[in-house]
């Protein structure tokens, strides 16, 4: 008989064989009698070991194993309503692969501790969840990016070019040139729409900001589409279409994940085209209008993202921003004081998600904002030839992965959306 997972032996009926293998995640012991629960990357799954049905070895082993051992168990099926899932295997061999030592993660860790112990705090049922779940976003944005006609590209994450500001990148020496770690693919993937037209990548970005909040990374996954012939509008279209597309798939297919982190399946159902619009200067108003001391020209916060997006159940765009706010590459709009851009905010207080435009087409005007920033112009020459042969109107967006996943997973903090997160001060493990 073959090993299974323990999501397959939890369908078995009474009396059946079954043969599982995986790792303590409790035990208890009473005398004769060893109760282990073992997890596996499908589930968890009850094992009784009696002395009088096992060999004695296997008997004392069972004893003996501490949580994070590796077993290895055959038995029989039994039904009991107190088990997990409701089903327990009654063992007839109980085999120890690697006996644990002590594990030192208990209850009550600080988050220090449980981040210095990263690599064993992956182990735990919650982080296992959320992983599944991150899993199966990337599939579902892969499959609508797919019926879309996108193709994933894989751009450099080393650039001469610092995207969106020298005061947030990450410089290095590259064979004595100053080289950058990418914050962002986008002017790379701007340069293959001229051949695939709708392109996309998944890339980490870096950003060296000093920020100590619950939405912030140092290193993040970024995922990034730039479309050819496509203005703001349009671009906002996708954003939205991708966005719910991920999100009913979610609560369809991942009822498990969502149910066990505290999410109702039922609040992403209601997740679908239209999005509410709301210009910068409107939303400007809006919270004046809630007490906020915000004027003309300044960047949204955390408690303003949430105050605009109170009361929705699904994401709001703001759009319009100054364009002084924002980065060189973003269309001017007609009236000349704001650009053809939008960020996508989510409910519940989670904050933007996506950051896209349409892309500025002409040079001039990105060499005049450029120098404002006191960028090397010449660095940028490849980016504006993209504008000499042949351009056209062309919009992008990117979306940040960990953040998507906050909202939808229900996470308190950012740094349980990801395996090892890179925090200020924080490189290890």
């Amino acid at each position: 008989m073959e090993f299974e997972k323990i999501r397959d032996a939890l369908k078995k009926k009474e009396g059946e064989p079954a043969k599982i293998r995986g790792w303590i995640y409790r035990k208890r012991s009473s005398g004769k009698i060893v109760f282990v629960v073992i997890r596996d990357s499908t589930g968890i799954m009850q094992v009784i070991v009696e002395k009088s049905k096992v060999a004695d070895e296997d008997f004392k082993n069972a004893d003996k194993a501490l949580i994070e051992s590796s077993v290895e168990v055959e038995g029989v099926i039994h039904e009991d309503e107190r088990a997990p899932g409701g089903k327990e295997i009654h063992a007839t061999k109980f085999n120890v692969i690697g006996f644990a030592k002590e594990f030192p993660i208990t209850e009550y860790q600080s988050v220090e501790f449980l981040l210095d112990n990263r690599h064993l705090w992956l182990r735990s049922r919650r982080m296992t969840e959320v992983m599944k779940l991150k899993a199966s976003m990337l599939k579902f944005i892969r499959e609508w990016f797919d019926e879309n006609e996108f193709w994933e590209v894989t751009p450099s994450v080393i650039t001469m070019n610092a995207a969106e500001g020298g005061a947030t990148v990450f410089s290095f020496d590259y064979f004595g040139q100053t080289a950058y770690l990418s914050q962002t693919a986008q002017m790379y993937l701007e340069a293959l729409i001229f051949s695939l037209e709708r392109v996309w990548s998944l890339t980490p970005s870096f950003r060296a900001e000093k920020s100590r909040t619950r939405r912030h990374l140092i290193e993040y996954w970024h995922l990034e589409a730039e479309e050819a012939w496509v203005k703001n509008e349009e671009n906002m279209k996708l954003q939205e279409e991708m966005v719910s597309y991920v999100c009913q798939n979610i609560a369809k297919r991942c009822k498990e994940q969502l149910e066990y982190l505290g999410r109702n399946p039922e609040d992403l159902m209601v997740v679908e085209p239209p999005f509410k619009r709301i210009k910068y200067k409107d939303a400007i108003k809006i919270l004046q209008d809630k007490g906020f001391d915000i004027q003309w020209g300044d960047d949204f916060g955390a408690p303003h993202e949430k105050a605009l997006a109170e009361g929705e159940e699904k994401p709001i765009f703001v759009t319009n921003f100054p364009v002084e706010s924002k980065a060189f590459y973003m269309k001017i709009s007609p009236d000349g004081k704001t650009v053809e851009c939008a960020d996508m905010i989510a409910p519940e207080g989670y904050g933007e998600i996506i950051g896209g435009s349409e892309r500025e087409e002409d040079i001039e005007s990105m060499i005049e904002r450029l120098k404002k920033d006191g960028a090397d112009i010449k660095n940028y020459e490849w980016y504006f030839d993209l504008r000499r042969y042949g351009s056209v109107p062309h919009s992008g967006f990117g979306l940040g992965l960990e953040r998507f996943l906050c909202w939808i997973a229900k996470l308190e903090h950012i740094r349980d959306a990801t395996p090892f997160p890179r925090l200020l001060r924080r490189a290890y493990p």
